[in-house]
């Protein structure tokens, strides 16, 4: 049994990735296992992520991760996850323990990057939790912010077609258009 895979044990996601000039920040709700362990946002062979930015920005899905990094900041595309430290049995939201979660600060984040018009959850837990902590305090001191939930790129939201989740995220490459 791996420490992540440990019950008791408090995961730690990651950094946020920002480009120079984000346009557009994507939040998960925390990265799972497959993405802890390679130290990597979407590392699950079967999460759609990174095959919709490939549809949407052509960047290769098989480069390394830096390189796919960097040429996803070239697009303006901020990554974050909205919890920053949790319990959680294997990978799926549903098994994030709530009383456990330590947040990110999404509000310092939108502070220092003002060029952000547009905040999109990767799923519903993403969404839920965006809701909850932060909606309200982000459409306060930024009212023009378009704030959604975009289908989940997780191998666990099987019911939509990697062509229709693409189709659902081209909302991202609108707004991140340098």
């Amino acid at each position: 049994m791996t420490v992540m895979q440990h019950r008791n044990a408090i995961l730690t996601g990651f950094a946020p990735v920002v480009p120079a000039q984000p346009k557009v920040l994507i939040l998960g709700s925390m990265p799972g296992e497959a993405s802890l362990h390679a130290q990597q946002y979407y590392a699950h062979p079967r999460n759609a992520f990174w095959p919709v930015m490939q549809m949407l920005f052509d960047i290769d899905r098989e480069l390394h991760y830096e390189a796919r990094i960097q040429q996803l900041k070239v697009h303006g595309v901020a990554l974050w996850d909205v919890v920053y430290q949790c319990r959680r049995a294997g990978s799926l939201d549903a098994a994030i323990e709530i009383d456990s979660i330590k947040l990110n600060n999404i509000g310092s984040l939108l502070q220092s990057c003002p060029e952000i018009t547009a905040i999109f959850c990767n799923g519903g837990k993403a969404w839920d939790l965006f809701r909850r902590h932060f909606f309200t305090r982000v459409a306060s001191i930024r009212p023009a912010m378009l704030m959604a939930k975009l289908p989940s790129t997780s191998p666990a939201n099987a019911r939509l077609s990697l062509q229709q989740k693409s189709v659902a995220w081209q909302k991202v490459k609108q707004l991140s258009a340098v």
